[in-house]
């Protein structure tokens, strides 16, 4: 058959120059809005700021994404730039615009551990909870240890509770990761102690990793030493044999320390929405 023939056919003919023309909405869109890897985004992933108010000014598109759908807010907010980022989002960015495997600006930011693009994410009205599970904020600056991004979070008002099927709570995320100082806030912060993944508790977690500092943390706001998993399993049938671990469970068999009885009494009084009151109150670092 001739070329002339499979044109007939319903094969696309070529336009002037060569080029097949886009025949459909959805090919003129890909054509006009998508790129795989743009200047705006390389100027953005490496904190380019005049290179990026060049581009803008120039015209090109603030929301231009590539082929994942990953915006150079993106981008900016992945490699902790503020100044970019702000850019940006005073030039239209879309502050909750979301890439084929569910992260938003939000998530980048919390991946990157940039407080500066975090706060300005949210005074610009950056979604909290993320619209798939697949890609949680919080769970994200837990594992990685980011304090202060869980503290900011938490503050706006983050479900700290917040349990995904894969991944658990907060907490137990920080616990599985061996993040202290975050396990440490999300705890002052007002997060259920044994609320882990499905009959997994954090203390399970922090067994299984040896972290003495982390069992010590969690059983001080009042862990439940007795919990069973999946298996049956108490957190201290977890530890390895001969671990300095097994003697402290041991220890902590008994009654809660007057520390941790008093500890559970002012967190009930005070409850969940007024948990950062405590901070302020004068008490004694040991009872």
């Amino acid at each position: 058959m001739d070329e002339e023939g499979m044109n007939q056919n319903g094969s696309k003919s070529q336009g002037a120059g060569g080029q097949v023309p886009a025949t459909t909405p959805a090919e003129v869109l890909m054509r006009d809005f998508v790129s795989d890897w743009s200047p705006l985004h390389d100027a953005s992933i490496h904190g380019r700021l005049l290179a990026l108010k060049k581009l803008i000014n120039q015209g090109s598109d603030v929301n231009l994404v590539t082929v994942d759908h990953v915006s150079p807010l993106h981008e900016a907010c992945l490699g902790g730039h503020a100044a970019c980022a702000s850019f940006l989002l005073k030039h239209g960015a879309k502050v909750n615009g979301v890439t084929v495997d569910w992260h938003t600006p939000l998530f980048s930011a919390c991946v990157s551990g940039s407080v500066a693009c975090l706060n300005l994410l949210l005074q610009h009205g950056a979604n909290l909870h993320p619209p798939c599970d697949l890609a949680s904020p919080i769970h994200e600056a837990a594992k990685r240890g980011h304090v202060e991004c869980v503290e900011l979070l938490t503050s706006h008002g983050v479900n700290i509770d917040h349990n995904v099927k894969h991944l658990g709570t907060p907490l137990y995320v920080a616990c599985e990761n061996q993040q202290v100082d975050c396990a440490r806030k999300l705890l002052e912060s007002g997060a259920n102690v044994n609320s882990g993944k499905g009959l997994e508790s954090p203390l399970h977690a922090a067994a299984r990793s040896c972290s003495v500092e982390l069992v010590m943390l969690l059983i001080d706001f009042g862990a439940d030493i007795w919990a069973k998993n999946a298996e049956s399993k108490r957190p201290m049938e977890l530890v390895p044999p001969g671990s300095p671990l097994g003697r402290l469970f041991l220890q902590k068999e008994g009654p809660l320390s007057l520390m941790q009885l008093c500890r559970l009494c002012i967190r009930r009084c005070f409850g969940h929405k007024q948990h950062q009151k405590i901070t302020g109150l004068l008490l004694p670092e040991e009872l």
